[in-house]
């Protein structure tokens, strides 16, 4: 597993990489001190992993996570308690306090890896570990790591977009065309200026009566496809239509 450390200290980033020769599974990729030096080394080396510092200069580790196009699995590394909870309640994998143990990053890392054992837990593993990418989102102070999947709607509100998924509406500071570009075309098609559906949330799809076409969401959600788009649509999901 290739990982990156991010710690504007340098004395806790030595720290932690002498910690981490004890676990020969986990390839330090490099090093950042600083967010923006983060994101460039993320986008770079793609590490599966970040051991992640919060309070940093120019830039804390959840403005970080905010600001990538998919978010990698996330260790917290702090001095400051305080922000447990909001670590657990963006998912991170876990929450170290600094001065980090061998003991409790060796039960962090614990939680990287699914367990070979058993059937179930191998098919669980493979579920959670198949690829799904995962975007962060932070609006105001709260946070949310969400896979894709889950999302069933993006809408354009300016230079921000808003996020449906479960019971949650949040905005990122993120256009939709931006995230157009970076979400898989068979899955998530635009549906208009203001909309991108996931496909896997649509329910049905019907005629609309300007010619284009109504894509039937959970949550009695109806969003309109344009004429144009749903002309485009017919031509490359006939199989969807069909079923």
């Amino acid at each position: 597993m290739r990982a990156l450390i991010v710690d504007d200290e340098r004395l806790a980033r030595a720290e932690l990489r002498r910690l981490l020769a004890a676990h020969p599974e986990v390839i330090i990729a490099g090093e950042a001190a600083t967010a923006a030096e983060a994101h460039r080394l993320i986008e770079e080396l793609q590490p599966e992993l970040i051991f992640l510092d919060i309070q940093m200069p120019g830039g804390s580790g959840f403005d970080l996570l905010a600001a990538l196009d998919h978010a990698p699995q996330v260790i917290f590394t702090t001095a400051f308690d305080t922000y447990a909870i909001k670590a657990f309640e963006v998912s991170a994998l876990d929450y170290l306090l600094k001065p980090v143990t061998a003991a409790r990053l060796a039960s962090a890392l614990h939680k990287t890896a699914p367990h070979p054992p058993s059937q179930a837990g191998a098919a669980a593993a493979a579920a959670t570990t198949a690829g799904e990418s995962k975007l962060f989102i932070k609006d105001g102070d709260r946070c949310w790591f969400v896979s894709l999947p889950q999302i069933r709607l993006f809408e354009s509100e300016g230079n921000y977009t808003r996020v449906y998924f479960d019971n949650q509406q949040p905005l990122m500071l993120r256009s939709l065309t931006q995230l157009e570009q970076k979400l898989e075309p068979s899955r998530f098609v635009r549906a208009s200026r203001r909309h991108i559906v996931n496909l896997d949330h649509v329910q049905s799809i019907t005629a609309s009566a300007n010619g284009g076409l109504d894509m039937h969401l959970g949550k009695q959600q109806v969003i309109e496809m344009s004429r144009r788009r749903a002309a485009e649509f017919k031509n490359s999901h006939k199989s969807l239509l069909q079923g």
